[in-house]
């Protein structure tokens, strides 16, 4: 099992990178940077290369519609030549209130899109004379759409590697499903071990029986708090803003795939709740109103022997990267977390 970390979009990037090559020390294997509507994640993700040695580097995410499949393409061939075949190319789709709010193009057809983006970086990759016919994307533009100029053209550069890992963030059943398909990895959100299989098994199950062998095995991509020692629940608390945000802020009533995934786990009204709560502005009674048996339940957080018995759970649900966040008072604390739970599972 390897263990992964997720860098803020928020703030206190550059103080993070320099924090970063302790963790490395410590036994770290991946480092994710997201892209909200934050600072790009490309940009970031080259200044960690430069920065770092051995560790892995991965987007997560990049949102399907702000880029070109073929300049997908080409950012992730780009930023496996910078790290020397370091990086993995995280993709999902984000949300209507993102992608049409900030973004100001249209949320349609995630799915379809995915699909598609993922054969064309493939076929860049290899440097195919590019031409691609899909329901989504064309390639070359066909005159009728353009000047009629467009030419089937190849990466002049040659990549580091011809089959760069994707991974899919996904939550809803058929994305589940594609991402077993067609990904090398899978990052799902708010994973609890306990209910994994019956949310997800299905379609993991389904999207694995179509599965190309030379994928390997799906990389499950988990993220969870951590501390460990007595009292560590008490840290518990610092996740109830994230959860609150996401069940309950996340999307509109009927459109939030995070309150979906929190019913699915058969916190309904619980769910309802949060969101009613939120969406009036109430959010420290949305934060109050997360479950505390459900942040329990997505967490690493507890005693030595509660924290193993939870390693445990996750192996078992079939989680293969843990992406933890350490928490603890000061940075020396935190990678002694990520020191002490790398022997663990070493």
């Amino acid at each position: 099992m390897r263990i992964g970390m997720q860098l803020s979009y928020g703030g206190g990037f550059a103080e993070a990178v320099e924090e970063l090559a302790d963790y490395e020390k410590a036994g770290l294997d991946i480092v994710f940077v997201a892209e909200a509507y934050s600072f790009d994640a490309v940009s970031q993700l080259g200044f960690l290369a430069a920065r770092t040695a051995r560790i892995e580097l991965a987007a997560g995410i990049l949102p399907i519609y702000t880029r070109t499949p073929t300049l997908t393409a080409m950012t992730a061939a780009g930023l496996d030549y910078v790290s020397g075949g370091r990086f993995t190319l995280g993709l999902g789709a984000s949300g209507p209130q993102v992608i049409e709010g900030f973004h100001g193009v249209p949320y349609d057809a995630p799915l379809g899109r995915t699909r598609e983006i993922i054969d064309i970086c493939r076929a860049v990759w290899r440097r195919d004379r590019l031409e691609y016919q899909g329901k989504h994307y064309t390639l070359p533009l066909p005159p009728e759409q353009g000047t009629g100029l467009g030419k089937p053209l190849k990466l002049i550069n040659h990549p580091v590697r011809a089959h760069i890992p994707i991974f899919i963030a996904a939550i809803g059943p058929k994305n589940v499903e594609l991402a077993a398909e067609k990904a090398e990895g899978w990052q799902p959100f708010f994973f609890h071990p306990g209910r994994a299989a019956d949310v997800w098994g299905a379609s993991l199950a389904a999207g694995r029986a179509k599965r190309d062998p030379e994928l390997g095995e799906l990389d499950v991509v988990v993220q969870a708090p951590l501390a460990i020692g007595d009292g560590a629940e008490s840290w518990l608390d610092l996740m109830r803003p994230m959860f609150a945000l996401y069940v309950g802020g996340m999307g509109a009533k009927g459109k939030n795939f995070y309150n979906s995934l929190a019913q699915r786990y058969g916190y309904e009204k619980e769910a309802a709740l949060i969101q009613d709560l939120y969406l009036d502005g109430k959010k420290k009674e949305a934060e109050a109103a997360v479950p505390a048996d459900l942040l329990r339940a997505t967490a690493l957080v507890g005693s030595e022997g509660q924290v193993r018995e939870k390693l445990a759970e996750y192996a078992e649900a079939g989680a293969t990267t843990l992406n933890v966040t350490p928490l603890a008072p000061n940075h020396r604390a935190r990678v002694a977390l990520v020191e002490q739970i790398r022997g663990w599972i070493s």
